[in-house]
């Protein structure tokens, strides 16, 4: 049995998120859900079984600065889980690459970081004039996100970070006809953000808890220092 943790999740109104936020709950641990608005959330009807909440709309970097804020008063979280994700673009960018990057970099340190990437990650680019002058594919937000997972792995003595593909499921995002495991979309997250036993215990890139190679990118420590590079710039928010 693992220890309680305190966990947030990201995009956690519905799909993969919600399927997260339950399944820890259902574990014990104290989790803190994100949605995008206070309707949202009095919309969910069950905030009574949730450590508690925060609100913010990560397609707006204010947003996303004021989602850290309202974490950072819960104290310094045992894990994060980077769930929420769009599509198209230009909502994409934001919310799938730089709304990771900027709550992981004003948010204390959590012992745990875990990332959702895609399959899809794979056929994005490394052209990161793309991230500051678009047009930035979903493909590429992914490959973007998953390197800052692996960067993070190698930078950050104290914290493990993985990126987890959860499959092509069927959410609101996936479509009704997506092939996968719906379940099993959401149970290698829950598993990276409370369990001891995972090896490699950092810089993993997961599909079904098993370990899978990324894009050769995305473990490149050069393309790593160079994304992270980009995205100082454009935010202007440093990762320490």
């Amino acid at each position: 049995m693992t220890d309680v943790a305190l966990v947030l999740v990201t995009g956690s109104s519905s799909g993969l998120g919600r399927n997260t936020a339950n399944a820890l709950a259902d574990d014990g641990h104290d989790v803190v859900i994100h949605v995008r608005t206070p309707a949202r959330l009095t919309e969910l009807g069950d905030t009574v079984r949730w450590k508690g909440a925060v609100t913010g709309d990560l397609t707006d970097l204010d947003g996303v600065r004021g989602v850290a804020r309202q974490a950072a008063e819960f104290g310094r979280f045992d894990a994060v889980i980077h769930n929420a994700g769009v599509l198209h673009a230009p909502e994409a960018l934001t919310v799938n690459t730089v709304a990771p990057y900027v709550l992981t970099a004003l948010m204390d340190k959590p012992a745990r970081l875990v990332f959702l990437s895609s399959s899809m990650h794979r056929t994005g680019s490394t052209d990161l004039r793309r991230l500051t002058e678009g047009p930035a594919s979903y493909d590429d937000t992914k490959l973007w996100v998953t390197t800052l997972a692996l960067a993070l792995a190698s930078r950050w003595e104290g914290t493990t970070s993985h990126a987890v593909d959860p499959g092509w499921v069927p959410t609101r995002m996936g479509g009704p006809g997506a092939p996968d495991d719906l379940a099993a979309g959401h149970e290698t997250q829950v598993w990276l953000a409370t369990n001891h036993n995972v090896m490699p215990t950092t810089g993993g890139y997961w599909y079904h808890r098993q370990s899978q190679s990324p894009h050769p990118a995305a473990r490149d420590a050069k393309f790593q220092a160079h994304l992270i590079h980009v995205l100082e710039n454009h935010t202007g928010v440093p990762l320490e």
